[in-house]
């Protein structure tokens, strides 16, 4: 069975102590406060990471918008995924990683703390000439790079990219590496698409709201639709937008739409469209490694820059602002980072 995300036990206390450390809770939907827990220490399998950079990823938004469904979350929980860190505690049972080593992490939620726990499996090394806060969205990149793999990327094929948040904008980097014939991304906002032609996109088009049906925008340029369309939203709704975009036995990636869908799905449309609908997290635990391996090597070597999409950096303890402000819809605001390492 492949792993899944986990979540650290964490012991929550009323007050700050010597041995306690500051944590974030969603307690319900759009309140997210400051705790206490006790500073986790690791069994003889794990090792323990003095978290240092977490981003606010959108499905942490969603989770604050209440716009998952409760199979997915349930409140108060802890949320925060986007992890860089060093290593300060290792298990006496592993080997290979060290006190000292920056990382990045894979798989751990409820990161928005100041420390943390998880298996080597989580653990990816940095190296040491990469700033640490570059090591954060390393966490996205092997369902990415995955999507390409899927998607059968070639340069003879039209793909279309739906949203230029954090991840898309990412994920237009990837695609433009494996060379389509055009690569066309939408968005709301012209300061993402700005970014988005510079990482590659042929095509950008402004949609007008976000309701907006793509076809009705980009008909004229690509009146057969699209090969491999790849949405990057977040609500599930958007799938019903990526099927009517998808050309003659295309090919849907979901990266994104992964939330509940409110709208009809027409089931016969996918069917007359002779259409494959793949998700894109690995479905075997060497392919995460490797995919993680492959995504930290294009950040490293810079063909992946996940520098110029942090917009915002907030300390740990105005988590609740941080929140506040990746939750507004506006061009501005693309990445926002979470200092987690205690100023006292």
């Amino acid at each position: 069975m492949v792993r899944k995300m986990t979540v650290p036990d964490m012991e929550l206390v009323d007050q700050k102590g010597p041995d306690t450390q500051m944590c974030a809770v969603m307690d319900n939907i759009g309140e997210i406060s400051m705790k206490y827990a006790r500073i986790p220490t690791p069994n003889r399998d794990e090792v323990r990471i003095k978290v240092k950079w977490v981003g606010i990823c959108g499905s942490d938004v969603e989770v604050f918008r209440g716009a998952r469904e409760p199979e997915f979350i349930t409140y108060p929980t802890r949320l925060g995924h986007e992890v860089a860190g060093v290593i300060d505690e290792v298990g006496e049972n592993v080997i290979g990683l060290k006190a000292g080593d920056q990382v990045a992490l894979r798989y751990v939620w409820g990161a928005f703390a100041e420390y943390v726990c998880c298996s080597p499996f989580a653990v990816k090394v940095l190296p040491p000439s990469l700033p640490l806060i570059e090591g954060s969205l390393i966490e996205v990149l092997p369902p990415l790079l995955h999507t390409a793999e899927l998607g059968e990327i070639s340069p003879n094929k039209n793909v279309l990219i739906m949203g230029q948040g954090v991840s898309g904008l990412a994920m237009t980097q990837v695609i433009n590496l494996f060379s389509p014939r055009n690569l066309v991304v939408t968005d709301l906002f012209e300061e993402k698409l700005t970014l988005a032609k510079k990482y590659g996109a042929t095509h950008t088009y402004q949609l007008p709201s976000s309701d907006a049906k793509t076809m009705d925008v980009i008909k004229e340029d690509f009146p057969d639709g699209f090969d491999v369309v790849i949405p990057c939203l977040l609500e599930g709704s958007g799938m019903v937008d990526a099927i009517d975009s998808a050309a003659q036995n295309g090919r849907i990636v979901m990266y994104g739409c992964i939330g509940t869908c409110h709208e009809p799905v027409d089931f016969f449309k996918i069917h007359k469209k002779r259409l494959d609908i793949l998700s894109t997290e690995p479905k075997r635990d060497i392919d995460n490694r490797r995919l993680f391996e492959e995504g930290l090597r294009l950040v490293a070597d810079g063909l992946i820059n996940t520098k110029e999409t942090i917009t915002h950096v907030l300390p740990l303890e105005e988590i609740s602002e941080a929140f506040k402000l990746r939750n507004e819809h506006k061009g501005s605001t693309i990445h926002v980072m979470i200092d987690c390492e205690s100023k006292d």
